[in-house]
């Protein structure tokens, strides 16, 4: 690749990255702010039931650090992430960072494997009406797309459980995590009712179709359909890549809360069943490492959208 091509994308590169340390630092402290406003604490969630003395009771206040005035509990905590150390888990105590990433692995290949459940489903609906015009067959599944789209995750989800596993019988152990030869068959349930159910694919046969419409109809693709060139070789970058990024980073906050609900419903040991679970326990160090990791995979989308659109278009780098 030439210099010329490596620079923009360069610039982008760290005015994209010094923007998300201070998105990082903007979402910690809101978030911990949140945490500390909220009723209860940690320190109840851990002693409830149990009957200690108040000298004990204040050395283990003192131990977790609950004892320190809010800006102190924060510089606290954002000293350590700095670091790498983002605690321990008040439930478990093990360290926070290993346990959100290793969930974070299995929310991640739910919400990509969902992406591409989408795009498999839309993308072809979509370009196939903006080039050939709406037919019977494009517009009934234009149709069905929608209604899909405003069903709700969690019904669509235990009806497919049912469907799949009591009528077929095909998901005896839809429940869970599997391991072994037959894991994939296992990540194929919640993948799909994320996929389509998180209500993208409408979004995406819209816009997809209009700005692949509005492409056909430049000039420089009339003079390749004219030369009998490959139209959608030059309607491709304008027309779909730069479109469909746009959607994927729009759509990744609500493709995470999506996940919340399907790894709920199926059982799934992801970032999103966690979060569940550490809201109940008052798990604060828990909580605050999901949001950094949230935070940090919603920033990629919008990178990789701005990594491509200024690798279609380099000039826009400097606007």
């Amino acid at each position: 690749m030439k210099l010329t091509a490596i620079r923009p994308v360069g610039i982008v590169l760290v005015r994209e990255l010094s923007l998300t340390m201070l998105l990082l630092l903007g979402v910690s402290a809101l978030v911990f702010l949140i945490l500390y406003l909220s009723p209860g604490d940690p320190f109840s969630v851990l002693l409830e039931g149990q009957s200690l003395s108040e000298e004990a009771r204040s050395g283990i206040r003192q131990a977790m650090g609950i004892e320190r005035s809010w800006y102190g509990q924060y510089f606290h905590w954002v000293s350590g992430m700095v670091r790498g150390d983002f605690g321990a888990s008040v439930r478990t105590g093990l360290p926070v960072l290993s346990e959100v990433l290793r969930t974070g692995i299995n929310t991640l290949i739910l919400t990509l494997g969902s992406l591409l459940v989408t795009l498999l489903i839309a993308a072809p609906i979509a370009i196939r009406s903006a080039m050939r015009g709406m037919s019977k067959a494009t517009w009934s599944f234009t149709i069905l797309s929608y209604v899909i789209s405003a069903l709700p995750v969690f019904w669509l989800g235990y009806i497919v459980i049912y469907f799949f596993t009591h009528k077929l019988g095909l998901f005896p152990l839809a429940f869970g995590f599997a391991t072994g030869a037959k894991k994939w068959l296992y990540l194929l349930l919640p993948i799909f009712v994320l996929g389509i159910g998180n209500g993208t694919i409408s979004e995406v046969i819209r816009t997809l179709r209009e700005e692949m419409g509005r492409v056909m109809e430049e000039d420089y693709i009339r003079t390749a359909r004219a030369k009998g060139a490959s139209v959608w070789k030059h309607a491709f970058k304008e027309g779909f890549l730069i479109p469909v990024t746009e959607i994927i980073a729009a759509k990744i906050p609500f493709i995470l809360g999506g996940a919340v609900i399907v790894e709920q419903v199926f059982n799934w040991p992801g970032m999103g069943r966690m979060a569940w679970q550490a809201a109940q326990d008052r798990d604060y160090p828990v909580i605050m490492g999901i949001a950094i990791v949230a935070a940090v995979l919603v920033r990629l989308g919008s990178l990789f959208q701005s990594v491509v659109y200024v690798m279609v278009n380099p000039r826009a780098s400097k606007e």
